[in-house]
């Protein structure tokens, strides 16, 4: 129990810094959790990745394209402890309309030992976040895309509940022929309708912007994103100039050997810092994964360290149905 109790603070203060006070708690952190094991490979820097892969719309919905027909996409997040997150995603594409995706993450953190105040146990209890969402996007020109999530999010806590309304904003640019995509998009937006507490808790609010690119002589793909661009004073006031940049920057790429396989790496250099333990070469932060696709299936796997605390396991299925 203690264990998890420490990874509820670490998740809400690593993925989520939504107001001006760094870290602070919100009922809502597993929204930045990735949700796919591409994207966690990547080290989070998926908001301009374009292609057939449905997850993208988590992080831009306008990435939502006629690649993505029929795509369906399972996932599985194996965290410390007991903690576990799942993660569905499902699109199709409409002649004249546009192209619709449909996602569902949920996150378990296991069961707990309830206790008085004089340690007398008094039963287990659970806690479970899950969000249901709703994409489309449209074409605007042959390069330029738009789009839109809207998600229905709810939070338990043993007998307490929060719940929230929010939406997803998104545009992108991409350059088929050069293989280069520009992305930029608002997150999480929307109102709180319950809170757990008597405090409320606030949406994780995310300004983002991607670039994505595939080098010409070489089968890479590199990919930046910059992402909490709201709140540019959140990083911590020892921090150097650099690390302020930094805070706001995750970086990844991919070796795109085949289409049948791929080797991926990410860094995220805010993980990096608040998750760190040890003085050097703590490699918390860093993203690495690979990907293979036997037939009509793609199998992908990602590993994030978490420092001294143990390492994050995810695997994703995904296919054209």
């Amino acid at each position: 129990m203690p264990l998890r109790c420490l990874l509820l603070c670490l998740l809400a203060a690593s993925f989520t810094r939504v107001e001006a006070q760094p870290g602070e708690l919100t009922g809502f952190s597993f929204l930045r959790l990735e949700p796919s094991a591409r994207a966690a490979a990547l080290g989070g820097s998926y908001a301009a990745v374009y292609g057939d892969d449905v997850n993208g719309m988590f992080y831009n919905p306008a990435l939502l394209n006629e690649q993505m027909h029929g795509a369906f996409s399972l996932s599985y997040l194996n965290h410390l402890s007991d903690v576990n997150a799942g993660f569905l995603a499902y699109s199709r594409h409409y002649e004249g309309l546009g192209t619709f995706g449909l996602g569902l993450r949920f996150l378990s953190w296991g069961s707990f030992e309830r206790a008085d105040e004089t340690g007398e146990r008094l039963g287990a209890f659970g806690a479970s976040d899950v969000a249901l969402t709703l994409g489309a996007a449209r074409t605007y020109d042959e390069r330029i895309r738009y789009g839109a999530n809207v998600h229905v999010i709810y939070s338990s806590i043993d007998a307490f509940n929060a719940s929230a309304l929010a939406a997803d904003l998104g545009v992108l640019y991409h350059i088929a022929e050069r293989s280069l995509t520009f992305s930029a998009s608002v997150n999480n937006l929307g109102v709180t309708l319950s809170s757990l507490g008597s405090t409320r808790d606030d949406l994780p609010l995310d300004l983002r912007v991607g670039f994505s690119k595939r080098l010409t002589h070489l089968p890479l793909l590199i990919s930046v994103m910059g992402y909490n661009l709201h709140n540019l004073n959140d990083a911590p006031d020892d921090a150097t100039t650099v690390d302020n940049v930094l805070y706001h920057l995750a970086f990844g790429g991919e070796f795109q050997f085949s289409e049948a396989f791929q080797v991926r790496f990410g860094y995220n250099h805010r993980r990096h810092e608040d998750l760190k333990l040890k003085s050097r070469l703590d490699l918390a932060g860093l993203g690495l994964g690979a990907g293979i696709r036997i037939r009509r299936v793609r199998i992908d796997y990602a590993f994030n360290s978490w420092s001294s605390l143990g390492g994050l396991h995810q695997f994703t299925l995904s296919t054209h149905l």
